[in-house]
């Protein structure tokens, strides 16, 4: 298994930058892949971003490709994704996922004031 611990969720304003970490600890040399998902309030968790290990192929939600860009650090087990153009529609806990693994972290709070 693997934990992971995701950072940098704060208040910002609509038109704001943001990036947000991951770090997985654990059985990491399995990791394939690492990604984000984000939930707001009353809905179910969605698909942000993807980016895989041995090829750096990335992979986007519609709703955020061009905003948003995806990038790791496999030798230090860290994904990130930097979060520009930031809109109120963006505001979610924001979860990272480690591919083959069905674990989460805690999430972390992005808040994109109007």
């Amino acid at each position: 298994q693997v934990q992971l611990v995701e950072s940098g969720g704060q208040l910002v304003q609509t038109g704001g930058s943001l990036r947000l970490s991951c770090t997985a600890s654990g059985s990491t040399s399995r990791i394939a892949s690492m990604g984000w998902f984000r939930q707001a309030p009353g809905k179910e968790r969605e698909f942000v971003a993807a980016i895989t290990w041995r090829t750096g192929f990335t992979y986007y939600a519609d709703s955020v490709k061009g905003r948003f860009t995806i990038s790791g650090d496999n030798a230090k087990n860290t994904v990130f994704i930097q979060m520009t153009s930031l809109k109120p529609e963006d505001t979610a806990v924001y979860y990272c996922n480690a591919q083959p693994f069905g674990s989460w972290g805690q999430g972390t709070q992005v808040t994109v004031s109007s």
